[in-house]
């Protein structure tokens, strides 16, 4: 079975929110990259909270079937990327968050609005 990329971006979303992500921003980088169709960016207010959203949204996507293709950060938990095929995930510590502000490099993007 395999996931499609809206479903698994929604899935993404979900998993964060479930675990109080703050400040949460989905890009649709269709037409714009080829590295994936979204980008989901979140932070967490701790080491701790980093941790567990990229853990409950590896083991969501893992329990739908979807593989994760990559998993870095973890130790530190400044940073994580989670690396989903079609939708890479990018979850940061509050600190970091505007430091690296990847929301301008691909401001090109648009902003998937919740529905």
């Amino acid at each position: 079975m395999t996931i499609q990329p809206d479903e698994l971006m929604t899935l993404a979303v979900e998993a964060a929110e479930d675990k109080k992500a703050m400040n949460l921003v989905t890009l649709n980088l269709r037409g714009i990259s080829l590295i994936a169709d979204y980008f989901v960016i979140c932070h967490g207010n701790s080491e701790t909270q980093v941790q567990a959203i990229a853990t409950e949204i590896r083991k969501r996507a893992e329990e739908r079937g979807a593989r994760v293709r990559g998993l870095e950060g973890m130790d530190t938990a400044r940073w994580v990327l989670l690396d989903l095929g079609d939708v890479v995930v990018h979850v940061f510590h509050r600190d970091d968050r505007e430091y690296y502000n990847i929301e301008r490099l691909w401001s090109d993007a648009k902003v998937v609005e919740k529905v």
